[in-house]
């Protein structure tokens, strides 16, 4: 049997840090963990091929050489998945789809010829099953939650490792929280499903023996959501292999703001290699929080959670939000002033979408605001719901929070002001990490000689040689990113936009 395994185009957006990779010669941020899985989970006998789009093009040729194409997306991938589909259909070959896009909305993906939705660990087996004996069903689902202990360690032969800036471990699956705008416990349950330590390190000596010796993402959408047995059971473990191999990894993961409260855990997370973390705060205002059910975030000084993980050791990477019912004309502003006094200088702004299955869509289904689908980038200035603040006024805030953030100004202030006070813990085996040398001498020419931004980088570049060297690279590294996330929203289609809404006010 010959299986391609297909994973869609991602659209030019702030998560894509496509403009950024670009320093560092690498095409995709990370590989596809879920097909790579998939794949672990397929016959060891069958021919395996895979194709990411974000780092090359699919070929007709590829397509028709397979028995079947397996294709997993996200939301947000969802034209590209189109476009395969209907290439696949006009070659003449079967096709196999499954992921959270699938799973949230299958009726519109009616023509794949087999749809595997849900958990892989569950439904997948079915399928196989199924084709084995020459009658494979068209849809395949179920309520169960997989056993992740169970998971296999994904097939990492089948990609190129020099094309991505990471590699990428999922421990968990679920959140305890439940917040209103989130589709995590639709897909995955409120209960944290963890692997065991085991299995962890098991996956770290996959990655170690493959030559890998660089930065791994911990894609859990709520790396904390299991506090006790984190460290209790696993860090200690992640810890002692990582002493053992002289710290060949350094991670990043998302977590929930309540981590603040738990020093030791941070200070644990941080001495077992963790540089990064990203969290959503998505607003100072407390009614808003109320409203979307973010109750992990209320009651609490957000602005001094945020210093005390950076105090840490951890630099916070933010996810913002605005277009609540409970706005108020001020937010704009006021997520402005945090995010600047914050020092997050990767600050994900984006506005309120309605994702199929969360709660959002039901409640604003049955207030008839809905006003479409949505494309799943909340970073692309579009509405799929009618707003209580009027359209033209989220809009220009909106474009105001994000034009002002992310000016060379208030940008390079943010980044200085975070590495005045962030202090890394020291380790003996400093390496760089792959590509600095060529992002360094890149980022010069482009953000020192032609940028706009060329008197603000060239204070950053002197002000951290001399004042903060060991945290230079780290300076550089967020010149870069500051550059990416201005030519993504110089892309925006403002104009379009408000076109858009002119239309539908008439």
């Amino acid at each position: 049997m010959k299986i391609l395994l297909v994973y869609p185009h991602y659209p030019d957006t702030f998560w894509s840090f496509r403009h950024a990779l670009k320093f560092i010669g690498k095409k995709a941020a990370f590989p596809p963990l879920g097909l790579l899985t998939v794949a672990a989970m397929l016959p060891a006998e069958w021919d395996m091929r895979l194709v990411d789009m974000n780092v090359q093009p699919l070929a007709d040729q590829e397509i028709q050489w397979a028995d079947y194409v397996f294709i997993s997306a996200m939301t947000v991938q969802k034209e590209s998945v189109k476009e395969v589909l209907a290439r696949c259909r006009r070659l003449g070959a079967k096709t196999v789809v499954g992921g959270p896009l699938f799973t949230a909305a299958p009726a519109e993906f009616d023509s794949a010829d087999h749809l595997v939705l849900g958990e892989a660990e569950v439904t997948l087996p079915r399928f196989l099953h199924d084709l084995d004996r020459g009658q494979p069903e068209h849809s395949y689902v179920s309520d169960q939650w997989a056993e992740v202990r169970e998971t296999p360690i994904p097939l990492w032969k089948l990609i190129n490792p020099s094309k991505y800036a990471a590699m990428n471990i999922q421990y968990s699956r679920g959140c305890p929280f439940d917040c209103e705008f989130c589709d995590i416990t639709q897909l995955f349950g409120r209960k944290p499903r963890t692997k065991g330590s085991g299995q962890l390190t098991a996956e770290l000596d996959a990655l170690y023996a493959w030559g890998w010796r660089d930065g791994i993402f911990f894609v859990d959408d709520n790396f904390i959501g299991d506090k006790r047995k984190l460290k209790t059971e696993i860090l200690p473990v992640v810890l002692a292999w990582m002493e053992r191999h002289k710290h060949p990894f350094a991670f990043f993961t998302e977590v929930s703001i309540d981590l603040a409260d738990d020093p030791s855990l941070m200070e644990l997370m941080v001495r077992t290699g963790f540089e990064e973390v990203f969290i959503g705060i998505e607003t100072p205002n407390e009614e808003c929080l109320t409203e979307t059910g973010k109750v992990q975030n209320k009651n609490r000084d957000l602005l001094q959670c945020v210093k005390k993980i950076q105090h840490a050791g951890l630099q916070v990477q933010g996810g913002f939000i605005v277009g609540f019912d409970s706005d108020p004309l001020s937010i704009f502003e006021r997520q402005i002033h945090f995010i600047q006094e914050s020092g997050i200088a990767t600050a994900m702004v984006g506005m309120l979408i309605a994702l199929r299955g969360t709660k959002l869509h039901q409640r604003l289904f049955k207030e008839g605001r809905l006003l479409g689908d949505t494309s799943g980038n909340n970073t692309s200035a579009s509405l799929n719901f009618i707003p209580r603040m009027k359209a033209e006024t989220l809009i220009s805030g909106y474009r105001s929070i994000l034009t002002s953030i992310y000016s060379p100004k208030n940008y390079y202030q943010r980044v200085t002001g975070f590495l005045r006070e962030y202090r890394p813990l020291k380790r003996g085996n400093f390496h760089l990490k792959s590509g600095y040398c060529g992002a360094f001498f890149k980022s010069i020419i482009m953000l020192g000689v032609i940028g706009k931004e060329r008197f603000q980088f060239w204070k950053l570049f002197f002000w951290s040689l001399l004042r903060r060297p060991r945290l230079f690279p780290l300076a550089i590294t967020f010149a870069i990113y500051g550059y990416h996330f201005r030519k993504v929203t110089e892309k925006i289609n403002w104009s379009g936009m408000f076109e858009t809404i002119g239309s539908e006010n008439t």
